[in-house]
């Protein structure tokens, strides 16, 4: 794991030497894969911990490392310092107040490389509702393609600060909790692509194939005749025989009915 980690480091190293990536690239941080981690002194030991939920955009221009820029909001809240105690206790307002002042923010004003892949960052930091200035000590680990199609940057950055400097002063004059914190980025970027969602190189390949072709012009061939199809003369259909009913059967008299008739007869005549 270690010779493929050095290996991608310096291909990413080789591909930034030789301009392989000569525009400002936008890549957006990772807070799946990003950290704030912190240490302090605890007594006479050392207590760290960690804020995982990292927001913002680094902006690297590895023509000219002076141009990049850093855009980066951490949530107090993602707190976690592996007891839950100490955790509710530190977000107290005794020290960060995170009911009032619930993130942090880091904006870089200048980048000073001094070889391909490190140099020292500055920039205004905001901590508990202070701004002050900062200088981080960076290195870009790589660049490098992801398994998903995309491509990912990494960066770690490391400075100390005061945390009195920032109103944050319970215990900080000899006190059991140390006044200077350690703090480490550990950053994972997705690159933008400039419709501004996650670039895929996949997609970009395809697109970049495409050609335009223009049909030519083609020659109107005249319609074949078609004959007609003789058309079979339709049956007229044959009325059915009308079938006369036939005569029902004279009813034969009786004798009561003959006797009747002629009396009747004889009656009316």
């Amino acid at each position: 794991m270690k010779q493929i980690a050095l290996a991608t480091f310096a291909a990413a190293t080789l591909a930034i030497s030789a301009g392989a990536w000569a525009e400002a690239e936008t890549f957006s941080i990772d807070n799946t894969h990003s950290f704030a981690n912190w240490e302090l002194r605890h007594i006479v030991a050392r207590t760290s911990g960690t804020f995982y939920d990292i927001k913002g955009k680094v902006v690297l221009d590895t023509s000219n490392i002076a141009n990049s820029s850093v855009d980066a909001t951490i949530s107090l809240y993602s707190l976690n310092s592996s007891h839950l105690r100490r955790d509710m206790h530190v977000l107290a307002d005794e020290f960060l107040d995170a009911r009032n002042y619930p993130e942090m923010k880091f904006v870089s004003t200048s980048v000073a490389p001094y070889s391909a892949d490190k140099g020292t960052m500055r920039g205004q930091l905001t901590l508990h509702g202070v701004t002050k200035p900062v200088t981080l000590d960076y290195q870009i680990l790589g660049i490098g393609a992801d398994p998903w199609g995309g491509i990912r940057s990494g960066f770690k950055a490391t400075t100390r600060i005061n945390r009195a400097d920032y109103g944050i002063t319970k215990f900080a004059v000899n006190g059991p909790v140390g006044n200077e914190v350690d703090i480490t980025l550990l950053i994972e970027g997705i690159k933008l692509g400039e419709d501004g969602q996650p670039y895929n190189a996949k997609k970009a390949a395809e697109e970049k194939a495409k050609v335009i072709s223009y049909p030519m012009p083609t020659v109107a061939q005249p319609a074949p005749v078609v004959q007609p199809v003789p058309v079979a003369p339709v049956a007229q259909p044959v009325a059915p025989p009308v079938v006369q009913p036939a005569p029902a059967p004279e009813k034969q008299e009786s004798a009561e009915d003959q006797l009747k008739r002629k009396l009747f007869k004889g009656l009316f005549n």
